[in-house]
């Protein structure tokens, strides 16, 4: 059954978007509601006037028409989601995607047009969010990365200076280095906030300069991390023989480094591939790998891990905070619980977890370790 004409009528009066129609000269002869909220003009003040009045200039009204007349893929007379410009009553420029028509007459002439437009800003804003989104997650995973490497650096030069300074310069070195190991900490948890946000899709902001408002990263619970980078593993590695796996060869080696300062006996290979290969040429009591890996993912690696070696454990590590191809859930799945943390490494944690993993003092390590 067809609507009666007053029904369509109403729908295109009550329609959020903006609806005008014209004639051949240009002039405004329907301007619904949705027209009236987003640009401010009523229809009153627009009816029988220009619809040049809702153009920042003739130039964008003519390239509109333009278009809708030449159409393009058959579509002759027509234009759909065109991207223009609009002007409000307050003179703000507003983008819009213009899907019109051509209206003719029996005999093919114009009489007019009518077009729906949409305000775009928020579709844009949302383009921009999940471009950014990307953004963030990439930098933290390359920031993450390189602090990985400061941590394990950082942990080494503390026990050098305990080693090597007097008394005296003891206590200068070290508020530095407790200072560097802060803001170190301090740069993780901003990055963990940042892909937080990402993943939300929501944050606060607050003013910054001039006037402009910039992302709120304020982080939260610094205490509480801070309170945990300072325990200390007083158990002891030495005598384990471990396999290091990172593509990223500058954590490999800081890893290595940081392992063999605790008398383990380390092998570092920079892909999965390599990881299984050494297996074959010797043994090993855990193995500590990056989960994003270009030919066979912290995921894969477990997997084969286990079919060839079943009791040999395996800690995953990783500098992203977003998990796109489920490598840890999957991995969790097939029972590695409670051993997957991200990067930068708290050095004591991670000689804790993996004390526990090799069954080193288990009753002074019983109970999960919260990742």
């Amino acid at each position: 059954m067809l609507l009666p004409p007053r029904y369509f009528r109403k729908l295109v009066e009550s329609c959020p978007d903006i609806i005008i129609a014209v004639d051949k000269a240009g002039t405004i002869t329907f301007y619904n509601d949705g027209a009236r909220q987003n640009l401010g003009f009523t229809q009153e003040e627009m009816l029988g006037k220009s619809v040049l009045q809702i153009y920042p200039s003739r130039e964008e009204a003519q390239k509109v028409m333009a278009v809708m007349r030449d159409g393009g893929g058959g579509n002759k007379g027509k234009v759909c989601n065109f991207e223009t410009t609009f002007k409000t009553k307050k003179g703000e420029r507003i983008p819009v995607a213009i899907s019109a028509s051509v209206i003719y007459d029996e005999r093919g002439s114009e009489i007019g047009s009518i077009g729906f437009a949409k305000d775009i800003r928020e579709i844009r804003r949302k383009d921009q969010l999940a471009t950014l989104c990307e953004i963030a997650i990439g930098l933290s995973h390359e920031i993450n990365n390189s602090l990985e490497v400061l941590v394990n650096e950082l942990n080494l030069l503390q026990k050098y200076v305990g080693r090597v300074a007097t008394d005296e310069d003891y206590i200068v070195e070290s508020e530095r280095l407790d200072s560097v190991e802060q803001q170190l900490r301090k740069i993780q948890e901003i990055t963990r906030r940042t892909v937080e946000m990402a993943e939300g899709g929501e944050y606060g902001t607050k003013e910054y300069l001039d006037g402009r408002m910039m992302a709120d990263l304020a982080v939260k619970g610094m205490a509480k991390a801070e309170a945990s980078g300072k325990e200390k593993g007083s158990c002891s590695l030495e005598g384990l023989r471990l396999v290091v796996v990172d593509d990223d060869l500058g954590v490999c080696h800081s890893l290595r480094d940081f392992l063999r300062g605790e008398k383990c006996e380390v092998e570092i290979a920079p892909s999965g591939k390599g990881a299984m290969e050494l297996l074959e040429k010797k043994e090993f009591d855990l193995i500590l790998s990056d989960v994003v890996m270009p030919d066979m993912d912290g995921y894969e690696l477990y997997s084969a891990v286990k079919k060839k070696i079943p009791n040999l454990p395996v800690i995953l590590m990783t500098a992203f905070y977003y998990d796109k191809d489920h490598v840890i859930k999957r991995s969790r799945l097939e029972g590695l619980q409670g051993v997957i943390f991200k990067k930068p490494v708290d050095p004591a944690r991670l000689k804790k977890i993996i004390l526990q993993e090799c069954g080193r003092n288990l009753a002074e390590l019983k109970g999960s370790v919260s990742i």
